[in-house]
């Protein structure tokens, strides 16, 4: 079992979801501190982090954020995404004001959908050669 990355700001996603490696591509464009980092859920790092969280390792609803330390998922994980890529994006962050309860049901409500929305890989999205560093295995 893969030990899990000291990384500050490591995203955990679904790699075969083509709504998340879409959202993964965004913070890429926008993250020009290059802090975020990356792992397939599917992938040892995110098979670890699942087992040892105690969470199922056939599904995958929502993308976890690891922040300083903290395990965010659901809408946390996407506003406090917003919030640490800055500039206009951090005004996302406005949206914490509404309760969890709602916004993870709007969450939910996409998660469950996703795929017949937006579209499922056969495989797991490949880093670019220039971006290999930023993500872990």
């Amino acid at each position: 079992m893969a030990d899990l990355p000291a990384r500050d700001h490591l995203l955990l996603f679904d790699g075969v979801c083509n709504l998340c490696t879409g959202v993964v591509q965004f913070v890429i464009k926008h993250d020009k501190a290059a802090r975020f980092s990356f792992a397939s859920l599917q992938g040892p790092v995110g098979e670890a982090f699942l087992r040892k969280n105690r969470m199922p390792t056939d599904t995958y609803a929502s993308f976890v954020y690891l922040r300083k330390g903290k395990v965010l998922s659901r809408s946390d994980a996407a506003l406090y995404i917003a919030r640490d890529l800055g500039s206009i994006w951090a005004l996302a962050y406005a949206f914490i004001l509404v309760p969890r309860f709602i916004r993870d049901a709007v969450y939910d409500l996409v998660a469950r959908h996703r795929y017949k929305w937006f579209g499922r890989a056969d495989t797991c999205m490949l880093p670019t050669p220039e971006l290999k560093a930023r993500f872990v295995a």
